[in-house]
């Protein structure tokens, strides 16, 4: 799909590339091995201008689009997943719901120094009761004169322990449901009753914050409600469709690092006398990666583009996620198998992908919920709508 890639989009590639190599492989094992949120390596792509990268020049972007932010997505995932992840809380849903539904003084208030790395987002749905079922959320907002009292909690919040603002879903009104009784916030980490209850000790993305969040009548200015009292439903589903679309990027430079080292080590690894690259059963293998990588490429990309271009989009970026996720997982399991027991080892990065990868079908909704997601729009265009 190069066609879809301008000469400042094929720049932007080799600029990131570049940044890449040189800040970010360097530590990415470092920081899966001790646990370790990167905040140096946020801080410097936030001084090049990544963590912008889609948002308009003035609002303190790079001005990019969507193409340029799958571009950096893939980048960042071919070498290291944890910081990847980070970028993708930040800038694909924390930073991208008050760009889509934000007010112009919160575009110049917030989205400006998130998209220029003075401040880092997070983005709070998931709840210990309401993940895949997002419209379960317990968290509630009171209104008190010109301000919402916010009690309850969030978990899993991907950036949760060290963000400065995240976007938060809180049910105003329970008499109403999800769609008309639940609206959005913009809260400041530093308000009074904020607080990180607990950092998640994971298998995989290790090099990341998940964290569970507390709200205890924690004030929030009227002003802060993000979009319309009532519709923080469809914001937060407007945002995820964002995310999901780049994490089907991200799978690319995933999928991509696995076939990489495959090939590498099919080339030198020798079994009964002959590299392994003539053996017919890798070659398949390293047939059926490709494959599924370029017809992720193909996908991914031409939905960036109809993003770009102000196309509907909701349908296919599900598919880029479930799809984009599961080859990413069919490629570094394959990888793994041709490597052998080494690839177990942690002397080898397959084994760190192989842990980062599985997370994939899992966070921004699981494949199960993107197949639930897809089959109601295709039922939806033929006159059945069909529950969950």
């Amino acid at each position: 799909m190069d066609f879809t890639f301008s000469p400042e989009h094929r720049a932007l590639r080799r600029m990131i590339r570049e940044f890449v190599e040189n800040e970010v492989a360097p530590i990415a094992a470092e920081i899966d091995r001790t646990h370790r949120v990167p905040l140096e390596t946020m801080r410097k792509l936030g001084e090049v201008g990544l963590l912008g990268v889609c948002f308009p020049q003035e609002y303190g972007g790079m001005g990019a689009g969507e193409i340029g932010y799958c571009i950096l997505m893939e980048e960042l995932n071919r070498v290291c997943a944890s910081t990847c992840t980070n970028v993708g809380a930040h800038i694909g849903i924390g930073a991208m719901a008050i760009y889509l539904d934000g007010n112009e003084e919160q575009k110049r208030k917030y989205l400006t120094p998130l998209a220029r790395g003075e401040k880092i987002a997070a983005f709070g749905l998931t709840e210990s009761g309401a993940g895949s079922d997002a419209a379960a959320i317990r968290t509630r907002a009171v209104r008190d004169g010109d301000s919402w009292i916010l009690n309850g909690g969030k978990v899993f919040i991907t950036n949760g322990g060290y963000a400065d603002i995240i976007t938060v879903m809180a049910v105003t009104d329970p008499a109403l449901g999800a769609r008309g009784g639940v609206t959005a916030f913009i809260v400041e980490t530093q308000w009074p009753g904020f607080k990180v209850a607990r950092e998640e000790d994971k298998m995989g993305i290790r090099g990341t914050s998940t964290a569970e969040l507390v709200f205890e009548e924690l004030r929030v200015p009227h002003e802060n409600v993000l979009g319309k009292v009532g519709e923080g439903f469809v914001t937060f589903m407007k945002a995820l469709d964002m995310g999901r679309l780049t994490l089907g990027a991200a799978c690319i430079g995933g999928a991509e690092m696995a076939l990489e080292a495959a090939i590498r080590w099919a080339r030198t690894r020798k079994q009964f006398g002959v590299a392994l690259a003539h053996k017919q059963s890798v070659q398949w293998m390293i047939a059926n990666m490709a494959t599924e990588i370029e017809a992720l490429r193909s996908l991914v990309y031409r939905v960036a583009w109809m993003v770009d271009t102000g196309q509907p989009f909701t349908q296919l970026a599900a598919m880029c996620k479930l799809y984009g996720s599961e080859v990413a997982s069919r490629a570094i399991d394959m990888a793994l198998q041709i490597h052998g027991g080494l690839g177990f080892t942690r002397d080898f990065p397959i084994e760190r992908g192989f842990r980062d990868a599985r997370i994939g079908e899992i966070y921004e909704g699981t494949s199960e919920v993107q197949r639930i997601v897809i089959a109601s729009n295709i039922f939806r265009e033929h006159g059945v709508r069909i529950r969950p």
